[in-house]
């Protein structure tokens, strides 16, 4: 371990190199970046439980390994898993779901795997729980995996915080702006290394693309196009019974509970209603906007004004946006256009959408939605970036010898690795907290910008809108009691 005393310190993970952005750093942004990782440098090390205790004599010594708890095993808490698993410097000790079918299926998924690691016919040491709480009551365990819904980010997220446990949180931080501060804030007043699960910055793509940008490759950048995948709506469905050894009351946590239906907690169900999920303009968004942030961080450390225009369903049970179009404009004259993608669309296959949602969908206009992606246009020419391609104007510059200093972009290859790197070595991840924060922010404020329907103004220091309490007042979201963020 790199501790000494039980403290270390954490490398902030910002970068004071902007070179092919318009915006230069301010001096309030270098105190606040300096703030932040002298917090974190109080991080104190993990604990670690005792190889005999593991069942695990033959494998990597106690002392390297990061004990791992998993709120939410559900499609994406076992992919996540299928990555740890693979890291013999983490062993997964705890899982929690609030379906014990679920939870009982993944506990042995994980057990068999380690029996056959160990070359044993069997293996007892991850233990289940219905209740995150006292998963988080243990001290043997160091980090916490969060891949439950968003709209239980806040809540888990802070308390895992709180009860010292460093965090791979999954996108977005928060349902709310107001939750993803609250778990900023926590991550930096109890120090804990935090590793948000935005995976694209741990592609060697996305890394080329960001240090061509940022590094001043294509000279002064002035304007970044984005987008993700348009969202849709979901039938009507009758009220069901809740499946067995399933606490709908749990799922439901801070937000209403509604009556039951076989839709509506599940994908994309659970992505689509506005109590659980802002939508694809933020659940997905995140992705891609996190990447305009990596290339050009003026995005999200600039003031902006941000308008749009969009399309909510009216027929189906969803209230999320199926399109839309906004516009983000900086006093550099740094423009960022952020839209739902001109398709083919793919969801409706095997989802069953309303008549609504693929008429929606079927009049977008492709000449005014971007491809999926971030696109960044610089003086020199242009990169654009999705998952598995990456394209230049000229084609030259894909041919450019990458100076890594110039740009100062992290390099990460694997997210989990990069992350029990963190963990051990008690410093900033490629994700960390802050930049997970910030793109959660322009997510969220261009789905208030089309909700309320004219231009607003953000001030990324207070992190609220100027003159406009309506919109800050949809910056919150009620809790359904008796959950609230703890203190």
């Amino acid at each position: 371990m790199a501790a000494t005393n039980g403290k270390a310190d954490v490398i902030a993970g910002a970068c004071t190199s902007h070179l092919g952005c318009g915006q230069r750093h301010s001096g309030r942004a270098h105190s606040r970046r300096r703030f932040l990782g002298a917090m974190a440098a109080a991080a104190a090390a993990p604990q670690f439980v005792p190889d005999m205790a593991l069942g695990l004599q033959n494998a990597v010594p106690a002392s390297e390994r990061v004990t791992i708890g998993v709120i939410g095993v559900g499609v994406r808490g076992n992919e996540n898993l299928s990555g740890l698993l693979h890291f013999p410097q983490a062993q997964v000790v705890a899982l929690c779901d609030c379906r014990r079918p679920r939870l009982l299926s993944t506990q042995q998924r994980v057990e068999r795997h380690y029996a056959q690691a160990a070359g044993r016919g069997a293996y007892h040491g991850c233990q289940t729980y219905a209740d995150f709480r006292e998963m988080l009551a243990r001290t043997d365990i160091d980090a916490v995996l969060i891949t439950s819904p968003d709209h239980w980010h806040g809540i888990h997220a802070t308390e895992a915080l709180k009860s010292g446990k460093d965090l791979y949180c999954e996108k977005p931080l928060g349902r709310t702006i107001a939750e993803s501060i609250a778990i900023r804030n926590a991550a930096v007043r109890h120090a804990r290394v935090f590793q948000t699960g935005t995976q694209q910055r741990s592609d060697a793509r996305f890394r080329q693309a960001c240090q061509l940008a940022r590094g001043g490759y294509l000279g002064r950048i002035h304007r970044i196009e984005v987008a993700v995948p348009a969202g849709g709506d979901i039938p009507k469905q009758p009220p069901a019974p809740v499946p067995e050894g399933f606490d709908y009351d749990m799922w439901s946590g801070p937000a209403p509970l509604h009556p039951f239906d076989n839709r509506r907690c599940e994908w994309l169900g659970m992505y689509w209603i506005y109590d659980y999920c802002v939508g694809m303009i933020c659940n997905w968004g995140i992705h891609h906007l996190d990447i305009a942030a990596w290339g050009c961080p003026e995005v999200v450390e600039a003031p902006f004004e941000v308008h749009g225009v969009g399309f909510l369903p009216t027929q189906g049970m969803c209230d999320t946006l199926v399109t839309w179009r906004t516009e983000f404009v900086y006093p550099s004259g740094l423009t960022m256009s952020f839209t739902s993608d001109r398709g083919p669309f793919n969801w409706q296959k095997g989802q069953g959408l309303t008549e609504e949602a693929l008429q929606i969908l079927d009049a977008v206009d492709a000449k005014l939605h971007h491809a999926i992606g971030c696109r960044f246009i610089g003086e020199r020419g242009w990169v654009h970036v999705t998952r598995g391609a990456i394209s230049a104007d000229p084609p030259s510059l894909l041919a450019e010898r990458i100076d890594p200093d110039r740009a100062g972009i992290t390099i990460s290859n694997n997210h989990y690795a990069d992350f029990l790197e963190a963990v051990r070595q008690r410093r900033q991840p490629v994700s960390p907290v802050e930049s997970g924060h910030r793109a959660t922010i322009l997510g969220n404020v261009a789905d208030i910008a089309v909700r309320l329907g004219r231009k607003l103004k953000w001030d990324p220091q207070q992190e609220r809108f100027v003159d406009d309490e309506q919109a800050n007042r949809m910056l919150a979201q009620p809790m359904r009691p008796p959950w609230k963020l703890p203190l």
